[in-house]
């Protein structure tokens, strides 16, 4: 049994213009990129380069459960929406009493 389309032919290479069939490349790599970065985890490690602090910090905050995390198998992962959230709630504002004025 064959399938009948309505689809265009497919023109040749030799007739595509090389600077859109560029443009196409690159905004399909981008899309694959978006995608990876959307979906990559980070081991504690790499958690611990982005965060500025050491390894053993890092696995000790998820053994304490004081920073979010997810398990692949049986390792801990972070996102990067695990990351932000770490550098989000570890933020400290001054008291409004403090004895010392901001630096301007």
């Amino acid at each position: 049994m064959t399938r009948k389309t309505s689809l265009a032919p497919v023109p040749d290479n030799d007739n595509l213009d090389a600077s859109l069939l560029e443009r196409l490349v690159r905004a399909v790599e981008n899309l694959t990129v978006e995608i990876d970065a959307e979906i990559r985890t980070y081991s504690p490690a790499d958690a611990a380069r982005h965060l500025g602090k050491t390894e053993n910090w890092v696995t000790e905050q998820i053994q304490l459960g004081t920073i979010p995390f997810t398990r692949i198998g049986k390792t801990p992962r972070l996102t990067a929406q695990h990351i932000r959230w770490v550098i989000e709630n570890g933020e400290v504002m001054p008291h409004k009493f403090s004895p010392r004025p901001l630096a301007a």
